[in-house]
């Protein structure tokens, strides 16, 4: 099947990602502060409930993955889980906010997290599905760049929403979701013809085959993936907390703080992927994970009032301190190693079983983002509320992921599509 490259119709594509990045960092960012300070919930019980979103997606994403290959529908077989659960997250979420009572608030929580799982796989299963494979890196990174706005609108103007009413930065989320996916619904047409993947393996059998394979690279990416994760999701689900309880900074400029490491991955996504494609991807992650380890090291050897220095102030990014010059740089080194990872696992693969190899990203990611921040909840707990201890077992699990992926050999960009 011939198909030709259009940056175009890739950022109408990212639209679809920019509203699941606006849902997960609202979410990030102050969710916990309600736990927190409104339910008054324990660290070790914050790092579980930010699990949560995780857990779904554990069981629902790789499944929906794989059904999507096999779908079939006048609409397309990615196009059906989005139009079904943006909606339903959208609603979920605008409702977070307003839920007085834990158990209300749990129910509207475990609606949008069984929602988002059910429509992420699919719509990122659509780049692959409508790019060559040596495109895949420049698309992907494409893709995180629409992401990476709609973490930095999420994180700047969903702190200034904040501040306002704590309800707005989830109401604005709702909203943008709708529209990203009422976007990639008109402009993204699917390709009419699929090859047959009736007869390919499920998600098990895929990984079992790349289990009995005499090259282990499958294996090798898939857990690589699985430590860079726990690396970086046990971090993001506590950074607020981080921000406020070790730095010292107020729950605002907390806020800001994935908007600055943000806004570097947004402005580095796109040349992240020409890198990639032109150096290899193995090598650039590389790189990645040896400069996101020292960042993370160094904000964990700081001392609170050098991180918590006031540098400047800046439109829309509000305060920078020190904290924000080693968190944005580690939205560099982020892009790095996250836009050339899944172009990394559909190509060990055919355009047959592309949702199935999305579906095992995600699973070793997902895993990865369960472990983590119940991790570093425990880890918080353990040494009687230090949220700094977060930042120095995550360059540990980063080192395990960098021995992995000197050890890959497949996975890089081919010239012509698989069949």
């Amino acid at each position: 099947m011939k198909q030709n490259f259009n940056y175009g119709k890739i950022f109408l594509l990212g639209f679809g990602f920019f509203g699941v990045s606006v849902i997960w960092t609202v979410y990030n960012a102050f969710v916990p502060l309600f736990l927190a300070n409104k339910f008054n919930l324990s660290p070790i019980f914050i790092g579980f409930f930010m699990t949560l979103d995780n857990i779904a997606a554990l069981f629902i994403q790789p499944p929906v993955g794989a059904w999507s290959d096999r779908l079939r529908t006048p609409i397309g077989r990615r196009m059906p889980f989005i139009l079904i659960g943006a909606p339903i997250g959208a609603i979920a979420f605008g409702l977070i906010p307003i839920a007085a009572i834990l158990p209300l608030f749990v129910a509207c929580t475990s609606t949008l997290l069984l929602s988002m799982a059910f429509w992420r796989t699919p719509v990122v299963a659509l780049m692959p599905d409508i790019t060559p494979s040596q495109f895949r890196s420049q698309a992907n990174g494409i893709i995180n760049l629409m992401g990476g706005v709609g973490t930095i609108i999420a994180s700047l103007a969903g702190s200034t929403l904040y501040e306002m009413n704590v309800a707005f930065p989830f109401w604005m989320g709702s909203a943008l979701v709708v529209l990203a996916a009422i976007l990639v619904y008109i402009f993204i047409k699917e390709p009419k013809e699929y090859v047959d993947s009736e007869k390919e393996p499920d998600m098990f059998g895929s990984l079992r085959e790349l289990m009995e394979d005499n090259d282990k690279s499958g294996l090798r990416i898939l857990f690589a993936i699985f430590f860079w994760f726990l690396a970086y999701t046990g971090i993001e689900a506590f950074l607020t907390l981080y921000a406020t309880k070790h730095v010292g900074i107020p729950e605002g400029d907390a806020g800001r703080l994935a908007g600055h490491l943000g806004l570097l991955f947004v402005l580095f996504a796109l040349p992240a992927g020409i890198i990639g494609s032109r150096v290899g991807r193995r090598v650039t992650i590389s790189i990645g994970i040896v400069l996101l380890g020292a960042l993370i090291f160094s904000l964990f050897i700081l001392p609170p009032a050098t991180l918590s220095t006031p540098v400047t102030k800046l439109p829309l990014l509000g305060n920078i301190r020190v904290v924000s010059l080693l968190l944005m740089p580690a939205g560099i080194a982020w892009a790095l190693i996250n836009i050339n990872s899944l172009p990394m696992v559909v190509d060990l693969t055919t355009l047959s079983r592309v949702g199935t190899f999305t579906g095992l990203y995600y699973l070793f990611s997902t895993l990865s983002a369960i472990v983590g921040p119940n991790l570093n909840g425990l880890l918080v707990q353990l040494s009687g509320g230090k949220y700094n201890a977060t930042m120095l077992i995550s360059p540990l699990f980063l080192v395990i992921a960098l021995i992995l992926m000197l050890g890959v050999r497949k996975g890089e960009a081919t010239e012509a599509l698989p069949s």
